[in-house]
């Protein structure tokens, strides 16, 4: 099977970064574009490869300066006129300003220095399917890496992608652990090769909370920032650490660093407003992107019950889904239609081994259904699984009303507020405490 990749250089390492009809050859510090020499200067080379070393990915003004002038002050004149130099060789569009923050090369990359064409050619169509998110576009990209990594078993990258590509079957396909195990590997595997990869911490921190070391995940990743300030990415992944400890605060903190680093930042901060009760600002940061179950649940909890069910039915009907995803979704309608004992039936049968956070939508359709002690249970196991539901969700969002009138209710919310402020104390003893 060909897959419908091309039969040329199948081995042969590449040398250099393609884009275009560009190559860009590091060693050599050339720039070829139809194979053929294009004369730039030091300064604009420097500025380039730094660019395509993170292309698609914000790279600020100041990394820039930094990576061009070490230890000189320079004004940013200097480097506005290198970028003006370079568009005018690889075309303007191909870099983006990203207005008062820095640049963005805009062109995939179709091939990295010691890695084969072909390798590339498979590694770059497995993370076309991955970003799908469907178990079958998994299966694929999956079987992709393997390739990949059978070829180059010192790709990095190709190592921190499958991590993800099996965690994520892990997650929403449930048929054994070995999935888990072999993300696991991944990982570890990527960052003995490369442990500053910057995706590979990103995906990582997915699996560290969803297996219930959120703590660890939060460590690492201040830790990180401590060498990479200026890193949105890290700034994403402690969004979703922050809410899975319960602190909503600094999770909304971290969402705003983050998008100040880079407007076009994509993150979770939606389901961190939907817990804080923001309803409508959940709504709003949740457009834009596939959407699910949340904003059907803001909806309704918002009163606008006829909304939320006509969001749900729609999607139901035209959509793939995981039957986690079914089950979370399909719980909601029948609690909003008074089909109980389906929503009941959907929610204990679902499997939410790998997603402690689904747990506390399910707390809510409990309540709701004025089932508080089923409410109560989850709630529990969502926070020995990691999901620390905040005390500001317990005391005010309007679907678990029922559940402050249960006689464990306090005992509850005395549990969270415990969790929350030893989490706080942890982010305080960090290397560099998150600012108030």
């Amino acid at each position: 099977m060909t897959h419908g990749f091309s039969k040329k250089n199948q081995s042969s390492v590449d040398y250099a970064y393609r884009f275009g009809d560009f190559e860009l050859h590091p060693e050599e510090r050339l720039l070829k574009r139809a194979r053929i020499p294009v004369q730039l200067q030091p300064k604009a080379f420097d500025a380039l490869l730094c660019l395509v070393r993170r292309a698609e990915r914000l790279v600020s003004k100041q990394e820039l300066i930094n990576t061009l002038w070490p230890s000189i002050h320079v004004s940013e004149s200097n480097l506005t006129n290198t970028i003006v130099s370079l568009r005018k060789i690889v075309g303007r569009e191909t870099i983006r300003t990203v207005s008062k923050h820095g640049y963005r090369f805009e062109l995939a990359v179709t091939g990295e220095p010691g890695v084969a064409q072909a390798t590339y050619e498979k590694f770059t169509r497995a993370k076309e399917l991955t970003v799908q998110r469907s178990l079958e576009s998994m299966h694929l990209a999956r079987d992709l890496y393997w390739t990949c990594l059978a070829a180059d078993p010192s790709f990095a990258p190709a190592w921190a992608w499958l991590g993800r590509c099996c965690w994520f079957l892990d997650k929403f396909s449930g048929n054994s652990s070995a999935n888990l195990e072999l993300a696991h590997a991944a990982f570890q595997r990527a960052f003995a090769l490369d442990p500053e990869l910057a995706c590979a911490h990103q995906f990582y921190t997915l699996l560290q909370v969803d297996t219930g070391h959120a703590d660890e995940a939060m460590g690492r990743l201040l830790e990180r920032l401590e060498r990479h300030p200026g890193e949105p990415e890290s700034f994403t992944s402690l969004i979703q650490v922050f809410r899975f400890r319960g602190l909503l605060v600094e999770s909304v903190e971290a969402h705003r660093r983050g998008v100040e680093l880079d407007p076009a930042l994509v993150t979770s901060v939606a389901h961190t407003l939907f817990l804080a009760g923001e309803f409508a600002s959940a709504i709003e940061h949740y457009s834009g992107r596939a959407a699910y179950y949340l904003d059907a649940a803001a909806w309704a909890a918002l009163g606008n019950r006829k909304r939320a069910i006509t969001l749900l039915r729609e999607r139901l009907g035209r959509m793939p889904l995981s039957k986690l995803m079914n089950a979370l979704m399909s719980s909601l309608l029948a609690v909003l239609e008074g089909r109980t004992d389906e929503a009941v039936h959907l929610m204990e049968t679902a499997d939410t081994t790998r997603e402690p956070e689904i747990l506390v939508y399910f707390a809510r359709h409990y309540a709701r259904l004025r089932m508080t002690d089923s409410s109560v249970s989850v709630l529990k196991r969502a926070a020995q699984s990691g999901f620390v539901c905040a005390p500001t969700t317990l005391t005010s969002d309007p679907w678990l009303s029922a559940l402050r009138r249960h006689p464990e209710f306090a005992s509850l919310l005395r549990t969270a507020e415990t969790l929350v402020e030893e989490a706080r104390s942890n982010l305080g003893a960090s290397p560099k405490s998150w600012p108030s």
